[in-house]
């Protein structure tokens, strides 16, 4: 006797094996047998006919680490067939806390969080908050990194400074503890503060002690614009010297100027992967990218962290000093976008009238400069302001998405205010535009990209494959109806022609609908994903 048998539908493997037809045993957990079983009998069934059943997607960058606590089944991931997450990225986990300092990182990480809801922050060590997350329970499987910006700001705030002595052993302290308790490795994000202020040597350091515990490297890395290629070099040095795998976190290159630059850095990857170093990227399918509004600033008025920065803009001689360097020497993401008229407001707290428009006829309508309006929406909303700027070329996002070793991730902030529809439509739209209509991809190699692919890299037990023993984390959906429905204009829908997801051999999606089953599970690198 199974408790579900999935019938006739489809298979994706996973591993790229040309897709075949066939029943799915589940027994408890797992899958129990595949093939004809039409002898055995189930407490339940589902009829696949005419379905595709693949193994539940990894979203190898997401940004949900909070809103578990807060929305435990996490809808607009569950709902596009997401069953194991990936969080603790671009350097913001939400652990180790040092009590001095719980304030400044709460800041911190306000924005990439949808703001810091009143949850009571009762754990201090990473291992404390992955029991918490595991008590409150989740929808979908969890898999954290550890934050260099959070351990950094727990040694020493934001300081625009190398470490010392004293401050690294802290720091490699706190990344061993966490790696023990759970980590599968390191994140940076080197643009924003305070890994903006590291050096490549400190990193070199920390990730020796990443590759002591078999964990891997993952960057949100230090330029994807006109620095690519120095950024990219710099992934390999400390892969390289610290011999630990690397990842680069949404892969892209961005401005007008740099279109085409995918060329130069796939044939970097590539010649560095034969020869030896296991370095890999993940990629969102849209041209438009999203983060905080405060990315826009120059390191240095970031440094100190968010009271600072507001308490700078409010000087007109740094304002001044500011739009003069941004405008003139500065080649941050206003030139990337090439203009104000190409930033939109996603989320700018009490102005909701504002979220969808550009800052440009924004300051129109309201009579100020652009930047006037962005100093006075960075200081009335304390810097959680986010947004949404279109910097990337089509071509390039199909070559980044047609190399063999670019992985899948959301990248989806929080649904305040407008979200990027990469929140709700990232896996339906690469299965539906570049799969069934532009051909870009095989199915079995989108899916190879969604699921068995992340699972080798992160070294899961279990997962990312449709075999017999395997957990059975499953999606089934019509691979003729798949579609995002997620708009830049309305983003807050879910996708079409998802039917089921299986967590742990728990059905969270139903007949397409929505359930409140959470079956997910944190799992432990030191366990292997267990």
């Amino acid at each position: 006797m199974l408790d579900l048998i999935i019938k006739k539908g489809l298979i994706v493997d996973g591993k790229g094996k040309k897709a075949y037809h066939a029943d799915i045993g589940i027994q408890g957990e797992k899958i129990k047998k595949i093939g004809n079983l039409t002898s055995f009998s189930s407490r339940k069934y589902i009829d696949a006919e005419g379905l595709t059943v693949a193994p539940g997607f990894i979203d190898m960058h997401s940004h949900s680490d909070l809103g578990f606590l807060s929305s435990p089944f996490t809808e607009p991931k569950i709902m596009q067939g997401i069953t194991t997450e990936v969080v603790g990225n671009c350097g913001m986990s939400l652990a180790p806390v040092e009590k001095t300092k719980l304030a400044l990182l709460k800041k911190y990480l306000a924005p990439f969080q949808g703001g810091i809801v009143e949850l009571p922050w009762d754990w201090k060590s990473f291992g404390e908050y992955l029991n918490h997350l595991q008590e409150h329970g989740t929808a979908v499987n969890v898999i954290s990194l550890i934050g260099h910006g959070t351990i950094r700001t727990a040694v020493m705030g934001f300081e625009n400074r190398p470490a010392t002595s004293p401050e690294m052993r802290m720091m490699k302290s706190l990344l061993k503890e966490a790696m023990e308790q759970g980590a599968f490795g390191l994140s940076t994000g080197l643009i924003y503060p305070p890994g903006v202020y590291t050096p490549t040597s400190e990193l070199i350091e920390l990730c020796r002690e990443v590759n002591q515990k078999g964990g891997l490297y993952v960057s949100h890395m230090r330029n994807e614009d006109y620095k690519l290629i120095e950024s990219i070099r710099e992934v390999i040095k400390i892969g390289r010297e610290a011999s630990v795998p690397v990842h680069i976190s949404h892969f892209k290159v961005l401005g007008k100027e740099n279109r085409g630059k995918t060329k130069e850095a796939l044939e970097l990857i590539e010649k560095v992967r034969k020869e030896g170093l296991d370095i890999t990227c993940d990629q969102y399918p849209y041209t438009a990218c999203s983060t905080v509004l405060s990315a826009l600033l120059p390191p240095w008025v970031h440094q100190g962290g968010v009271t600072q920065l507001i308490a700078r803009l409010q000087q007109p001689h740094l304002r001044k000093k500011i739009k003069e360097e941004m405008e003139v020497s500065y080649k941050g993401i206003l030139k990337e976008c090439g203009g104000w008229h190409n930033v939109f407001l996603s989320y700018c707290g009490k102005h909701t009238h504002w979220e969808g428009k550009n800052i440009q006829e924004t300051a129109e309508e309201e009579n100020k400069s652009p930047y006037e309006l962005f100093f006075d929406l960075l200081i009335e909303g304390e810097a959680e302001a986010t947004m949404i700027f279109f910097a990337m070329d089509k071509q390039d996002v199909q070559r980044i998405l047609k190399y063999p070793y670019t992985m899948i991730g959301t990248d989806g902030l929080p649904a305040r205010g407008k979200p990027h529809p990469r929140l709700y439509g990232t896996f339906p739209r690469i299965l539906s535009r570049y799969v069934r209509e532009e051909r870009i991809l095989s199915l079995e190699e989108a899916v190879r990209k969604m699921t068995a692919l992340p699972a080798e890299k992160l070294n899961l037990k279990g997962r990312g494959l449709i075999r017999e023993g395997m957990y059975a984390d499953l999606v089934v959906f019509s691979q003729d109806k798949i579609s995002d429905q997620s708009t830049y204009e309305n983003p807050r829908r879910y996708p079409e022609g998802i039917e089921y997801v299986l967590v742990n051999g728990g059905i969270t999606v139903d007949k397409g609908n929505p359930g409140k089953g959470l079956f997910g599970k944190v799992l432990l690198h030191h366990k292997n994903g267990e």
